[in-house]
């Protein structure tokens, strides 16, 4: 079993060598040939290091070719270790379908990874969609002023009663 210290520092390692410099030897010393993981794009799971290698460079560094990530948060208990952290790269490359805008973007997010004999073998994690696709001008998110309009614009297109100020 790993100590706290040796999986924290495993997980700065792909973090660092896999994620940020696009070493992907790195994917097939630190996941379990079994290993899943799992984000809300993902429910079903990404299956070994051939597939975390393909996900990361399909998805990120071939978008993002100047990824930088930043450790901001560690914990580890047991044979879990969770980070926080920060991503930052310029939009350079097709993202999912979508053409490079050429944008910087900063994201964040976090990830929970369980090992098993000194390698990875599931991890979870969530980062900040919406906020990345809004940095890149892809979508608009109404403030509350223009949120109220919307929904009132939208009450009275649907022959809703609005209550009356008194």
């Amino acid at each position: 079993m790993s100590t706290a210290e040796e999986i924290k520092s495993m997980q700065r390692r792909l973090f660092a060598e896999f994620f940020s410099q696009g070493k992907l030897e790195v994917a097939d010393e630190i996941f379990a040939p079994d290993h899943v993981y799992y984000n809300p794009d993902t429910p079903e799971g990404i299956s070994g290091p051939e597939g975390m290698k393909q996900f990361v460079v399909g998805t990120f560094r071939g978008a993002f070719p100047d990824l930088q990530g930043t450790v901001e948060d560690q914990i580890a208990e047991g044979d879990k270790v969770v980070m926080r952290w920060t991503a930052r790269g310029t939009h350079q490359g097709e993202l999912q379908g979508l053409p490079p805008t050429g944008k910087r973007v900063k994201v964040a997010g976090m990830v929970i990874s369980r090992s098993a004999e000194g390698k990875f073998v599931e991890s979870w994690e969530v980062y900040d969609t919406l906020g990345m696709i809004k940095q890149l001008g892809l979508v608009v998110i109404p403030g509350p002023r223009l949120l109220g309009r919307m929904l009132v614009g939208q009450a009275k297109k649907l022959g809703a009663r609005l209550p009356t100020r008194r």
